[in-house]
């Protein structure tokens, strides 16, 4: 088996467009490292939800949370479909049923597990932390334990995965390419705006350098494959 590959199952196998599947760990990797927000699929009381979170990558785990007091929350035991998009571009073609979206994709299903250990709970909340703004969680106040009590730290492991993946321009039928009609890529990237601080806060603090300086590792945009 080889260990650079998620080993691909019948419900991660790509049957459309198959050709724009991936399951090395690299290009997992590489995605859930730079987005931070996800959207976990679960069934609750026989309905489906789709809820929006932050998450954060160790290893091969997935860490998410929740609240121990919600009616509808994240537990342990529950199969997910967690998905993560980056959207690099609009792909304008020269037809309306070729326009598409450059973008970069992984979906991990499983089971979540609950994360008792103090230790692997407070690791797991600052790697939260981290993921989202690094260098914050060595600036910021820990969880005390009312906090800590609210919070249910919940562990999903990176081991049904697939990503897909689209890049380069639009694909129009030959006919349509005599078309005089502008077709090309749109690129799209997340940028930060200047910090805005908090209107209580004194205002002889600057600005961290860890916020003043925050960005995303840039998208490939209109890259061809």
């Amino acid at each position: 088996m080889d260990t650079d590959l998620y080993q691909r199952t019948e419900r991660t196998r790509l049957r459309r467009l198959p050709e724009r599947a991936a399951y090395d760990r690299a290009t997992v990797h590489a995605i859930l490292d730079e987005g931070f927000l996800c959207h976990v699929g679960f069934v609750a009381g026989g309905q489906p939800y789709a809820i929006p979170t932050g998450y954060a990558r160790v290893g091969e785990t997935i860490y998410l949370h929740g609240s121990t007091g919600s009616r509808l929350g994240l537990r342990p035991g529950m199969d997910v479909c967690v998905t993560v998009t980056l959207l690099d571009g609009l792909v304008l073609a020269r037809s309306a049923f070729h326009h598409s979206m450059n973008y970069r994709s992984v979906m991990v299903l499983g089971r979540t597990r609950a994360v008792p250990d103090p230790e692997e709970q407070d690791a797991a909340l600052r790697a939260l932390v981290e993921h989202i703004v690094p260098g914050r969680a060595e600036e910021v106040r820990g969880a005390d334990g009312r906090e800590l009590a609210a919070t249910a730290v919940l562990a999903l492991p990176l081991a049904e995965v697939s990503a897909k993946v689209r890049t380069g321009p639009p694909k129009d039928d030959d006919p349509d390419y005599d078309l005089p009609i502008w077709a090309g890529v749109l690129p799209l990237a997340l940028t930060p705006g200047d910090p805005v601080p908090d209107p209580v806060l004194d205002p002889s603090i600057p600005p961290p350098d860890h916020v003043a300086t925050w960005a995303r590792p840039p998208g490939p945009g209109s890259r061809a494959s």
